[in-house]
């Protein structure tokens, strides 16, 4: 069988694509150059806020991470991956725009956590207000914890400082005491969803599980590419 190609639509932030490819490299049962996963990577840094226009206050980034897809696809993408979480809430536009699939973070993420009933949920506002993770959860039949306000602001503020790039233990405990709030409301687990987030978060830090959105689609962009799981079966 015939590797396939991943087009990653990246610069989301720049750091976390890289943290993304690291970790796709990590995830790969190689042992030479040639068994690993080749990736193109449009790593835009340029692609208007996601927080800003979902909250109404920015430039839609649609038509930026459109023609990025369309870019990734003439260059021989098979399928396409954004290492980005609200910019899922854009995605429709990237799918109607290509004629290869994107696979979803969301789904994907949502898909490894099946085990849990009660999945504390620590991301961004605009990812907490296009609903991505509610939807995805209640769809498959689990419950999300959710961080209040002031802990959602307190979060964009550390994923700022990470993405200004301060990976400092202040920021790491911060966000250790935000996923420590959602298991004393009941989560059985944690999503870090938001890719900035597993770059100071680590599994060692929770008494519960920590599932990395990152790690999850990194896992399943290998699986794809090598064959291991077919892409018909991908959203």
């Amino acid at each position: 069988m015939t590797d396939k190609i991943a087009g990653v639509l990246g610069g989301m932030g720049p750091e976390a694509t890289v943290d993304f490819m690291a970790r796709v490299i990590a995830a790969t049962p190689a042992s030479t150059d040639q068994e690993h996963v080749r990736l193109l990577v449009d790593q835009n840094p340029k692609v208007p806020s996601r927080q800003a226009a979902q909250a109404g206050k920015g430039e839609d980034p649609g038509p930026v991470m459109v023609a990025m897809a369309k870019g990734l696809e003439q260059a021989g993408a098979d399928f396409l991956v954004m290492p980005c979480n609200t910019a899922h809430a854009f995605a429709q536009s990237v799918r109607s725009a290509v004629s290869i699939p994107l696979v979803s973070i969301i789904d994907v993420t949502v898909d490894a956590c099946r085990q849990f009933e009660h999945i504390g949920v620590l991301t961004t506002p605009g990812c907490l207000d296009a609903g991505l993770y509610q939807e995805a959860l209640a769809a498959a039949g689990l419950a999300a914890v959710l961080p209040d306000d002031a802990e959602v602001a307190d979060l964009m503020r550390l994923v700022d400082a990470v993405k200004a790039g301060d990976r400092g233990e202040s920021i790491a405990r911060g966000m250790q005491s935000l996923a420590s709030a959602l298991v004393d409301r009941g989560a059985q687990a944690i999503v870090a969803a938001c890719t900035e987030i597993p770059l100071v978060l680590t599994p060692a830090m929770l008494d519960v599980p920590l599932v990395s959105s990152t790690d999850v689609l990194a896992e399943v962009t290998v699986a794809i590419a090598t064959g291991a799981r077919p892409l018909n079966l991908v959203s």
